[in-house]
């Protein structure tokens, strides 16, 4: 395996998961006011579940995804700081869509807290459209959709 290939989580991985999840996560808790949803997840059962993919060998990134009928969901994309401007964000967007291709589904739907700014001008170069705003208890979300043809 190359140092650079995505792969499904293994459970060895858990910890590397959480701990990239919560770099990538962390400094948005003062701005959003909130711990951010993906910092409160159950990682074990995720891997578990096969749901997280993760990037590189140490993991450097990773991205959580559910299946459903008529859709991917991207539960969570994080990209530790320390590889930020390096295409990983990129790679795991672009595996979000090899991969929902691969199980027939043709539409990718997330959502990001309004606050996390950066987020909402990322997703919409990536070919994702924004559905709706709600909140969703303590959060406020933006949510997207990415139909692939």
């Amino acid at each position: 395996m190359t140092h650079d290939e995505i792969r499904p989580a293994r459970a060895t991985d858990v910890p590397a998961v959480k701990a990239v999840t919560d770099a990538a996560y962390h400094h948005y808790i003062e701005r959003i006011g909130v711990v951010p949803q993906p910092m409160g997840a159950d990682h074990a059962a995720d891997v578990a579940a096969g749901r997280v993919f993760v990037l590189g060998e140490p993991v450097t990134g990773l991205v959580v995804v559910d299946a459903h009928d008529d859709h991917l969901f991207l539960d969570s994309i994080a990209v530790h700081p320390d590889a930020h401007g390096k295409g990983a964000g990129r790679r795991l967007l672009e595996f979000v869509d090899a991969r929902a291709r691969a199980l027939g589904l043709g539409e990718i739907r997330l959502y990001t807290n309004a606050l996390m700014w950066e987020n909402r001008r990322i997703y919409p170069k990536f070919g994702y459209e924004v559905v709706e705003r709600r909140v969703d208890g303590p959060y406020d979300r933006v949510h997207y959709r990415k139909r692939l043809v």
